[in-house]
């Protein structure tokens, strides 16, 4: 009776990691066919089905804030035209599939962070692996302390408060 108390509750333990890990994790691949902005693009699939995907993680400003046509400019010579593979495990609350955009083996989401034209979105963190969470807050620190893209700005304002607060020219 012990041992079998003692293999459930390993099942159990056992469960939450897989369930936590990128092992339940989709994959969309496709040609990036549109680059809304900073953070949307949209990837046509080898069934030529187009879908929008939000890059996870990341938050970049809005087109009509400091910085946004600049970041726009910076996914679309990342990914746009180019085959990429999306990582996602969730769709928002407009259906987008939000996922990490890998091209070439590199994260295009960590490179617009580490670009300075993105921000790390703490607000949906806890949806990151462990190592990507502490990565992207490393990359966006060191964007900040060397003072490159928007982090050149004297106070650079989060898309979220530009979203939700009074609209400000910078």
């Amino acid at each position: 009776m012990k041992a079998n108390r003692l293999g459930l509750r390993w099942f159990g333990f056992l469960l939450a990691v897989l369930l936590q890990s990128s092992v339940f994790a989709a994959e969309l691949e496709g040609q990036v066919v549109g680059v809304l902005d900073g953070d949307t693009i949209d990837v046509l699939t080898t069934t030529k089905t187009q879908v929008r995907v939000r890059l996870a993680g990341i938050d970049a400003p809005e087109k009509r804030q400091a910085f946004g046509n600049v970041s726009k400019k910076e996914l679309s010579d990342l990914v746009f035209g180019k085959q990429v593979t999306v990582e996602w495990r969730k769709k928002d609350r407009y259906g987008r599939m939000v996922g990490k955009v890998i091209v070439n083996g590199v994260d295009a989401n960590l490179k617009m962070v580490e670009a300075g034209l993105a921000w790390h979105y703490k607000q949906y963190a806890k949806e990151q692996s462990p190592e990507d969470r502490a990565l992207y807050a490393a990359t966006e620190q060191n964007a900040q302390g060397r003072r490159i893209g928007l982090w050149g700005d004297l106070n650079p304002m989060p898309p979220w408060e530009f979203r939700n607060g009074p609209k400000r020219a910078t």
